[in-house]
């Protein structure tokens, strides 16, 4: 094998290699007389075919075999001989369909993996805002709860539906005379108002009362999921039973029983702690980006091309469905095409350039993820899917690439909390608007020097004002009509 080195730029090399067609010669010869011991030729014994019949029979396909296992053995020993390390798949160009008896001669294009010494974390500062959960948002808490439980319940006084009241009916369906599947039902609970069934429908039932018999006429949507009633005239026969209204719960022991705690004390100590553990995740995120973004500042080594071209375009591609949905950043709205390819690079080198730095302090530093760890992240994503756990838990047993994608982010916050022990962390006491606060302050800031993205206004605001895993419980105790209504009527 001969090897030249033809580029030597940065993180980039190029090579130019020959195999000698001797080289090649002895390895087929070699793997044809290892085929021709387990193989059976009519007219011949078994592993005493002549050389010149298997090559005829096996000749082509063991050359392919021979040249793919060549290029790989060849660049990888050209690659091992001079200490280098990928950053990515080789990347072999410029090869002609070989002739026999010829020499092998490509190209390998490689892209190295940077070498850098990481910076003394010990001197990083930095500031956390921890936030303390006072009394009154776990009442304001408390009160989202209750207008969520809220139920239905008789007007106390006779009166005309209006929009946001439960009214119980009785209904039958007709299209082109007929009555037709699902169009019918008995002490249904329908909201008006909701867009539970098809347009139309609801605003026909405001201002009726109970007793009364009313003929409801409506049009299917063109694109109904019924292809026979679509675009269709339709009526109902409707019966207006009952009027409910809604009404809040009262935040009492009786409300804290109903959503499966013992008594208030036990619902307050709950919410408290959901928010508690929400605010001090919001903290420590906060934290994270403040030392990533000191990390960044302090490292500015070259990056692989290939591996910011990957990011990139994993990077646009997101971005580009976003702006198919409408749903892009409202800095981004003005700018063309080649603006905004040239911020998103920017951002994917300083993915990439964090990327490499915090692998590098894992791997020196001997920091891992356990199976243990990962067992429990794939257990926890499981519990996000109720009654489809056990083909989430196969998915990525089966899947080492989703198990890898589980297990990245673990190594990442491990790494993470490994430099913020070494770092020089000032906690300060605040509430969550000095947290929004100051989280302001730095995307504006960031977006004066050209930096990060700036944070839209009110989205922290809004995530604060979650009280997580209570609020979701309480959320499947509301008392909802069924959907299947709206797909049938």
């Amino acid at each position: 094998m001969q090897v030249t080195e033809t580029k030597n730029e940065g993180l980039s090399r190029e090579f130019s290699v020959r195999i000698l067609a001797g080289d090649i010669a002895e390895k087929i010869d070699a793997r044809l007389e290892e085929i021709g011991k387990d193989v059976t030729i009519p007219g011949f014994r078994p592993g005493k075919a002549p050389t010149v019949i298997l090559r005829q029979r096996y000749g082509k396909a063991v050359m392919g075999e021979i040249l793919e296992s060549a290029i790989q053995d060849s660049s990888s020993q050209a690659i091992a001989e001079r200490g280098l390390t990928p950053a990515m798949q080789p990347r072999i160009t410029e090869f002609s369909e070989y002739e026999a008896g010829k020499d092998l001669e490509y190209k390998m294009q490689v892209e190295l993996m940077p070498e850098f010494e990481p910076a003394d974390f010990s001197k990083i500062e930095l500031e956390k805002i921890t936030v303390k959960v006072s009394d009154a948002e776990v009442d304001d808490a408390l009160q989202r709860l209750a207008a969520q439980n809220r139920v239905a319940e008789p007007v106390a006084k006779p009166r005309k539906a209006k929009a946001g009241d439960v009214v119980v009916i009785d209904f039958v369906g007709r299209a082109d005379g007929a009555e037709f599947p699902g169009g019918a039902g008995k002490d249904f609970n329908l909201e008006l108002g909701s867009g539970q069934f098809i347009p139309g429908f609801e605003d026909q039932l405001i201002g009726t009362k109970p007793g009364d018999k009313v003929e409801v006429k409506v049009t299917f949507p063109k694109d109904y999921n019924a292809p026979d009633l679509a675009g269709k005239d339709a009526s109902f026969e409707v019966t207006l039973n009952e009027i409910r209204e809604y009404k809040d719960a009262t935040v009492s022991d009786e409300m804290a029983t109903n959503m499966g705690f013992e008594n208030l004390a036990k619902l307050r100590e709950a919410v408290q702690g959901n928010l508690e553990g929400e605010y001090a995740s919001m903290s420590r995120t906060s934290l994270k980006r403040r030392l990533l973004d000191r990390l960044s500042e302090l490292h500015d080594f070259e990056v692989p091309g290939g591996m910011v071209d990957a990011e990139f375009d994993a990077i646009w591609q997101q971005f580009e469905q976003a702006r198919e949905q409408g749903q892009i950043d409202e800095d981004d709205i003005d700018k063309n095409d080649d603006e905004l390819k040239s911020d998103y690079r920017a951002i994917a080198e300083r993915r990439v350039r964090l990327g490499l730095l915090l692998n590098e302090v894992g791997r020196s530093n001997g920091i891992e993820v356990s199976p243990e760890e990962v067992n429990r992240a794939i257990m926890a994503e499981a519990q996000r899917y109720p009654g489809h756990q056990r083909e989430v838990v196969e998915h990525y047993q089966k899947n080492p690439q989703a198990r890898a994608e589980l297990q990245a982010p673990l190594f990442e916050n491990k790494v993470v909390d490994f430099v913020l022990e070494m770092a020089k962390v000032k906690e300060k006491i605040g509430t969550m608007d000095d947290l929004i606060a100051s989280e302001q302050a730095e995307a504006d800031a960031k977006s004066k020097k050209g930096g990060a993205k700036k944070a839209k206004p009110g989205a922290k605001k809004a995530a604060a004002q979650k009280t997580a895993d209570t609020e979701k419980k309480a959320d499947t105790k509301k008392k909802t009509a069924p959907a299947k209504a709206k797909q049938k009527d």
